[in-house]
């Protein structure tokens, strides 16, 4: 991706599972590119012992295989994090403990609460305290003061409180919950292993454990996941399956499975619909920007004709720069990231395809890359529309003035940038890739499947 955008977290869980916290270092590892700030695992024992370990760092950085030899466990949660609402500090790494009244628990969230702060907000002045600065904690403390006397009605009543983008993975004694927020905005799937089960953020991390895909948590579903096998309950009666655009565009794994649509293919396909748009082609080759942008710079090619090729290779070992907390560091996370195979790009004019643009300042640059290396010239084309609004639901697009699609016009842009040409996909072109009224667009449109509250709009 050619552009300084943070993304979601990614969760696994698995139950009655040999070596459980085992399978969800590997499954975490699988989901470590939607989260590089930091990670944990809790785990239950067979000694009734909840045991959990996390930090700051990459998966393979903070946990080692001999770590879980002494673990007993068949039932843990995991989490990789990138930090939304909260900051990127060691207390907000989950998953989140609990020992609370009669209960004992455990939770991970992959999303954003839009009405967290006024949650918090309330519940502080009546006492509450709060071990982190994320709203990813707010569930449990509804939870602990629900007057319901059932766990899943405590539950029930809770998640109808907040408001917003949510996976989350609840692990009791006995029990693992598995609960998609009512418009399905992050994806949440459940896979079976030998005689017990797993949860995860995308269908790729099954891949690399070896689970088998069972089928999607449902938009405003509980799934109760116990020795009795799964379980499904509802805590939304209207419910919408509006999972978010930027999963299928950037976030996911192009080897995952989101409500049935290969991630990958969905990528070729906008490729070609961005292709389909234009009257001629005013290049020689194709590329993409790596990795996220490959396969639609793929369809791009089958539908132009033009020949595609590898123009820019990604080092595997410098992370994605996002991560970076100042612009000074991601533009040298940018340059140690990227290299131009040079005999590619010479003398040609490159149409360089990119999935998104949020503030334009890596698209700058990697045009200017490719012409310092020979390129004649360099047309970008966007496998997506222009991003114009502000994400509330775990993307780090929180106000307009730092997004470049809102504040300029296409010729100011590719002035900006100093590409040659610059053209987006349409907004009904990007809409043909979803079910009729499925999906969220509202970085492109402006609307809002979950209620915002006042988080800013309008900066």
């Amino acid at each position: 991706m050619g552009d300084v955008i943070k993304e979601k977290c990614g969760v696994f869980g698995c139950f009655n599972i040999e070596n459980a916290p085992l399978i969800n270092y590997y499954g975490l590892h699988a989901l470590q590119h939607r989260g590089q700030e930091g990670c944990g695992i809790l785990g239950y024992d067979k000694l009734e012992n909840f045991i959990l370990k996390k930090g700051m760092g990459l998966v393979s950085e903070k946990f080692k295989s001999t770590d879980f030899k002494n673990w007993k466990a068949k039932n843990s949660i995991g989490h990789v994090l990138y930090s939304t609402t909260g900051g990127s500090i060691e207390c907000n790494v989950q998953p989140f403990y609990f020992n609370i009244k009669d209960d004992k628990f455990g939770l991970v969230h992959n999303g954003n609460l839009t009405n967290a702060h006024i949650i918090k907000d309330k519940m502080e002045s009546e006492g509450s305290i709060f071990q982190a600065t994320s709203d990813s904690e707010i569930l449990a403390h509804l939870y602990t003061k629900s007057k319901e006397t059932q766990r899943l009605d405590k539950i029930k009543s809770s998640l109808n409180v907040i408001s917003g983008a949510f996976a989350f993975l609840l692990l009791f004694e006995d029990e693992l919950y598995a609960i998609r927020d009512r418009n399905g905005l992050r994806p949440l799937s459940i896979g079976k292993f030998n005689n017990g089960y797993v949860v995860a953020s995308e269908t790729y991390a099954f891949d690399v454990t070896g689970a088998t895909y069972i089928r999607d948590v449902n938009p405003g579903e509980i799934v109760k996941i116990s020795n009795k096998g799964l379980e499904s309950f509802y805590f939304s009666k209207n419910n919408f399956n509006n999972v978010c655009s930027m999963e299928y565009i950037y976030f996911s794994h192009p080897s995952s499975n989101i409500n049935n649509i290969n991630v990958h293919n969905f990528r070729v396909e906008s490729g070609k619909l961005l292709a389909a748009q234009e009257n001629n082609y005013p290049g020689d080759i194709v590329i993409g920007v790596p990795d996220s942008s490959t396969s639609s710079a793929l369809g791009y090619s089958k539908q132009s004709k033009l020949p595609f090729d590898i123009g820019l290779i990604k080092n595997k070992y410098s992370g994605r720069t996002f991560i970076q907390p100042t612009k000074e560091l991601r533009e040298i996370g940018v340059r140690n990231k990227l290299s131009v195979i040079k005999d590619v790009v010479k003398d040609k004019r490159v149409i360089l395809i990119d999935d998104s643009i949020v503030r334009g300042t890596t698209s700058k640059y990697i045009v200017k890359l490719l012409k310092n290396n020979g390129a004649k010239e360099v047309h970008v084309r966007v496998a997506s529309p222009p991003i114009k609004y502000p994400s509330y639901y775990g993307i780090d697009i929180s106000t307009y003035k730092e997004l470049i699609a809102a504040n300029m016009t296409i010729n100011q842009m590719i002035e900006y940038i100093g590409c040659d040409s610059l053209s987006f996909l349409s907004i009904d072109n990007l809409k043909k890739l979803f079910a009729p009224n499925q999906g969220c667009f509202d970085i492109f449109t402006g609307e809002y499947p979950a209620d915002i509250y006042d988080l800013n709009k309008g900066e």
